[in-house]
């Protein structure tokens, strides 16, 4: 007679479905536990650090030696020059030949003349040219003279400074003028100021423009002075 198995309950198969799913939660729980063992174990044996240095690349540090300089050829030796000098030649001196000497009589010189009779008459040299008498010096040129006034050919025109014209500047210059034997202003100086140097100056730049009518003194023109003045007035 054969043994027939137990029958399986309801109760069997609900702790069979309880212990599987308590060993599906084990299982993952035992590799974590079993990983972090082993990462300790090699973090305390140094193992993990010589991996990482294992792994890493090699640093190689390489110089560049300059290479070293050819040597320098050596220096040619230049021989010295020595000059030599010739040796001095020896003066020789040669000996005196030997004179005899007769005995002389004594000689009696006759007597000069004396200067007086030496001498010939001196002959009279004759009279120098008498030289012409220098002639008196040329007279002087007279000093032109001053005229009351001239005429004119061209009159002066004024021209009126910028800068004057903006100060505001006025005023009458008075000229003393050298008029030469052509009418033409030869000499021009300032007689009398305006005060201001540029009315001044542009007043003399006008009268060197100007022409004059010669002065004529029998028959003949003559230089003379002449004063004139030149009037400055803003309009």
């Amino acid at each position: 007679m054969t043994m027939m198995p137990p029958p399986i309950t309801v109760q069997a198969v609900e702790q069979f479905a309880g212990f599987e799913k308590k060993r599906s939660k084990f299982v993952p729980l035992t590799l974590i536990l079993v990983l972090h063992v082993a990462a300790f174990y090699a973090i305390q044996s140094g193992l993990l650090s010589r991996v990482v240095t294992a792994a890493m690349p090699t640093i190689t540090t390489v110089s560049i030696v300059a290479p070293p300089a050819p040597p320098k050829p050596p220096t040619p030796s230049i021989p010295k020059t020595v000059e030599l000098s010739a040796p001095a030649p020896q003066a020789l001196i040669p000996p005196l030949p030997l004179i005899a000497v007769a005995p002389t009589e004594p000689t009696i010189t006759p007597p000069q003349p004396s200067r007086a009779e030496a001498a010939p008459p001196a002959t009279s040299a004759p009279a120098a040219p008498s030289t012409p008498a220098p002639s008196p010096p040329a007279p002087a040129p007279a000093t032109p003279r001053t005229v009351s006034s001239v005429e004119y050919v061209k009159a002066p025109q004024l021209i009126y400074p910028n800068m004057s014209r903006r100060l505001g500047e006025s005023g009458t210059v008075v000229l003393r003028i050298l008029i030469n034997e052509k009418g033409l202003p030869e000499q021009i100086v300032v007689q009398k100021s305006t005060g201001y140097s540029n009315l001044d100056e542009a007043g003399r730049q006008a009268a060197m423009r100007a022409l004059f009518k010669p002065m004529i003194e029998n028959g003949k023109p003559v230089p003379v002075y002449v004063l004139v003045p030149l009037t400055f007035q803003l309009s």
